[in-house]
């Protein structure tokens, strides 16, 4: 139950991360935006506030910002339609009332002969008396369809009404917040643990351990092995990997003087690759407590890990590796659940993981994706006018559809390896 809980947390935080981060950018720039949802499918729960409504849905396969202006209405008003009116104060329409269930209260029933809820804002019809009558419409009105209400969307509140820029922006702001997600996890763990020292100095001895029982102890500087200079930590530890069961020389300085130390690293299978030996003598990494390196290793270690991503998904598109290297949601959940069962740290560092992972696929110029609208945009400012609407929706429906399949095929290859490998 612990690992299912927090299967469902990380998942559930990076999703609603990346689109509180579109929300966010939207509503600053006036857009109208109607839902805000976690997941796909029927709803399990939702509420409303303000002009949003937020759901929780089934499939938490990802989640959306449902902006107006983005989609075609669900609800469309059409010459002959009999609709109910209210009206405030100021003789404004507040509510239009296209109902079939259920009947409402209303003012005025009115038969529509034009409407107009975008730019100019009015209606006009026939009222009971079969007069021709015509009444503006508040901006904030609401059109009532079998019992649900939504806010109308004028022009300038729709997503198409805003600059370039502010489109862009809106768009780039999911990723942007999974990238600073990211960050304050992997800064919060450098302050909470440390940063991890770069220099060749021994942090924790395991007790029991090889390095122990040498007299290896935290705060040591391994200055050489076998005469040859130990610059960096990673030189350090290739060194020790590569010698399994080789007596090692170790030249060692604490507390400003000199020593030497024989050491034979313990030997153990490599738990990636089967039948090869590591050696390992049993020490941390020394960490330094500060914030301001906290700062810095948070940051550096999100671009390390984005650089390492970008090298895969170019080994991905030359065939370098092939799909097998790819995890889908099956891989993800088994992952995940292996982080929540090494502790709180790892589970962290795994969710930073996948939430940089989330922002650089996000960014792919793929349609569907918030790279592909992104790319849609910029040939908008290269042309000078947007692309037709209709063609960009197929081009969208087109890369959901390869992207569903991917996921499909990487699935198989999860269950394949998390059940039967």
């Amino acid at each position: 139950m612990q690992t299912v809980i927090s299967i469902i947390l990380v998942i559930g935080v990076i999703i609603f991360v990346h689109e509180l981060g579109h929300l966010i950018v939207a509503k600053r720039a006036g857009i109208l935006c109607r839902e805000f949802a976690i997941g796909f499918g029927p709803k399990l729960f939702s509420f409303r506030k303000g002009e949003t409504l937020y759901t929780i849905r089934l499939l938490p396969l990802g989640g959306y910002v449902r902006m107006a202006g983005e989609d075609p209405e669900m609800v469309q008003i059409k010459t002959g339609h009999d609709v109910g009116l209210q009206f405030n104060a100021e003789g404004k329409v507040t509510k239009i009332i296209l109902n079939r269930k259920k009947k409402l209260s209303h003012t005025e029933t009115l038969n529509v002969q034009r409407i107009d809820l975008e730019h100019d804002l009015f209606i006009e019809g026939y009222n009971a008396e079969e007069e021709l009558v015509r009444y503006e419409v508040d901006r904030e009105a609401v059109l009532v369809y079998d019992n649900q209400e939504m806010l109308i969307a004028p022009y300038d509140r729709q997503f198409g009404s805003k600059t370039l820029g502010q489109r862009a922006a809106t768009i780039f702001a999911g990723p942007l917040a999974n990238f600073i997600l990211a960050f304050v996890l992997f800064t919060g763990l450098a302050l909470s643990f440390g940063v991890p020292s770069e220099e060749p100095i021994i942090g924790d001895v395991l007790p029991g351990s090889v390095a122990e029982e040498a007299g290896l102890e935290q705060g040591d500087r391994i200055l050489a092995i076998n005469q040859k200079a130990m610059d960096s930590w990673d030189e350090l530890v290739r060194t020790i990997m590569h010698n399994p069961g080789r007596e090692l020389v170790f030249v060692v300085e604490r507390n400003n003087e000199e020593f030497e130390l024989t050491i034979t690293p313990a030997v153990r299978e490599h738990e990636l690759e089967s039948g090869e030996q590591i050696g390992f003598i049993g020490v941390h990494q020394h960490v330094e407590h500060s914030v301001l390196g906290a700062f810095v290793y948070g940051f550096n270690y999100m671009v390390e890990l984005s650089t390492l991503i970008f090298k895969v998904i170019g080994m991905l598109f030359t065939g370098a590796v092939g799909l097998d290297a790819l995890a889908g949601p099956v891989g993800i959940f088994d992952f995940t659940g292996q982080a929540a069962q090494a502790g709180l740290p790892i589970l962290l560092r795994w969710t930073a993981a996948l939430s940089v992972n989330l922002a650089i696929l996000n960014l792919l110029p793929i349609p569907a994706l918030d790279g592909g609208r992104l790319l849609f945009l910029a040939l908008e400012a290269v042309r000078g006018r947007p692309i037709d609407p209709q063609k960009e929706g197929l081009a969208h429906f087109i890369g959901f559809a390869l992207l569903m399949l991917l996921i499909l095929v990487v699935t198989w290859n999860d269950i394949q390896r998390v059940f039967f490998n």
